[in-house]
C-alpha cells in the first residue's frame, strides 16, 4: 500500500514538474517582456541610489549571461551539426531575442530593412501614407505603399528619393528595391491597403465584405451599424462613401454606375466613386469612411 502510494506520489510530482516546465516553455516573448517592463516601471518610483544599484546588478547579470552563452558556443562550435542546431534554435522568438540582446546574433536583413524604413515613416505618415516590406530576397527587396502614398502622383519620387535610398544607404548589399502593386498575399491579418481616410487608428473597424465579393470595377451597397455605405473597387484600391447624395440626402445606390462615376437617380447629380468629388457641383462631395483590406477582408471605420 505504501509502495503504491509512494509511486503515485512520485508520478504526480513528475507530472507536476512536467506541467510546470510545459507552462514555462509556452510563455511567449511578449509575456516575458511584459514582466520586465512592469519591473522597470516599478523601479521608476525608487530613490535614485536604489534604482542605480538595481540597474548595475541587472547589467552585471546580463554580462555574466552573455559571457556564459559565448563560452558555450565556443565549446560546442566544432561538434558536428552544432551550427545547424543553433540556427534552428534561433528560430524560437525567445532564444532569438536573448541572443540578439547580447550581440551574439546580428540583426536579420529583414530587421535592418525595417529599421531603414523607420527613418522615413514620419515623412510618409505626415502625408497619410506608409510603406510595408513585402519580401526580402537578397539582393532584392520588395515594398508596397499604403494609404495616401498608394497611387499618389508623387509616389515615384517618394519611392526613389525616400524608400529606395533609405534601404540602399543602410544595406549596400541590396542592389534592387522594387515597388510592387496590388493587395498581394501576406499573412491573414496583414493590412494590404488603407484609404487616405483611414487615419491609421487601430480600433473601430467593422467587417464589410470579403474582397472576392467585390469584383474590380464594381460598386455595392452595405448597411453597417445603421449606416448605408457604398463600396467600390478600383484594381488594388477600395473606397467607401456614405450612400447619401450631397444634394438632398437621398440614397444613391439606385443610380447608374459607369466608369467609376455614379449618377443620383433622383436629380442627376454625378459623383466620382474614387474621390467622392461631385462633378455637378464641385463645392460638395460624398462623405468618406475609412476603409482597409486585411487579408481578404474589407473593413470599414465609419465616420460619425
Amino acid at each position: 500500500m505504501s509502495s503504491v502510494a509512494s509511486e503515485q506520489s512520485s508520478t504526480q510530482k513528475g507530472s507536476s514538474a512536467e506541467s510546470r516546465q510545459g507552462h514555462e516553455e509556452a510563455r511567449s516573448l511578449d509575456a516575458l517582456l511584459s514582466d520586465i517592463t512592469s519591473l522597470e516601471v516599478l523601479a521608476e518610483e525608487w530613490p535614485a541610489e536604489f534604482s542605480n544599484a538595481s540597474m548595475a546588478r541587472a547589467t552585471a547579470i546580463d554580462a555574466l549571461n552573455a559571457e556564459a552563452i559565448r563560452r558555450l558556443i565556443r565549446a560546442l562550435k566544432d561538434v558536428p551539426g552544432f551550427g545547424a542546431a543553433l540556427r534552428e534554435a534561433a528560430g524560437d522568438e525567445v532564444v532569438y531575442a536573448v541572443l540578439r540582446r547580447h550581440g551574439i546574433l546580428k540583426p536579420s536583413l529583414h530587421e535592418r530593412v525595417e529599421a531603414a524604413l523607420e527613418s522615413i515613416r514620419p515623412m510618409l505618415d505626415s502625408h497619410g501614407g506608409d510603406v510595408e516590406v513585402v519580401a526580402v530576397e537578397p539582393p532584392r527587396v520588395d515594398v508596397r505603399f499604403l494609404g495616401a502614398c498608394d497611387g499618389c502622383p508623387a509616389s515615384a519620387l517618394t519611392f526613389y528619393s525616400g524608400v529606395k535610398k533609405a534601404i540602399q544607404d543602410a544595406m549596400p548589399e541590396i542592389r534592387e528595391v522594387k515597388q510592387v502593386k496590388g493587395l498581394g498575399g501576406g499573412s491573414s491579418d496583414q493590412v494590404h491597403f488603407a484609404s487616405p481616410f483611414a487615419d491609421y487608428k487601430a480600433d473601430g473597424w467593422v467587417f464589410a465584405t470579403k474582397l472576392p465579393q467585390l469584383p474590380d470595377g464594381e460598386t455595392i451597397s452595405k448597411d453597417l451599424e445603421g449606416q448605408s455605405v457604398l463600396l467600390s473597387r478600383f484594381g488594388d484600391r477600395v473606397t467607401c462613401f456614405a450612400n447619401v447624395c450631397a444634394h438632398m440626402g437621398l440614397a444613391l445606390d439606385g443610380g447608374e454606375v459607369d466608369s467609376g462615376l455614379i449618377t443620383c437617380p433622383y436629380h442627376g447629380f454625378q459623383y466620382s466613386l474614387e474621390s467622392g468629388e461631385c462633378l455637378t457641383a464641385p463645392e460638395v462631395q460624398l462623405q468618406p469612411h475609412g476603409v482597409r483590406v486585411v487579408g481578404d477582408r474589407v473593413e470599414i471605420r465609419l465616420t460619425r
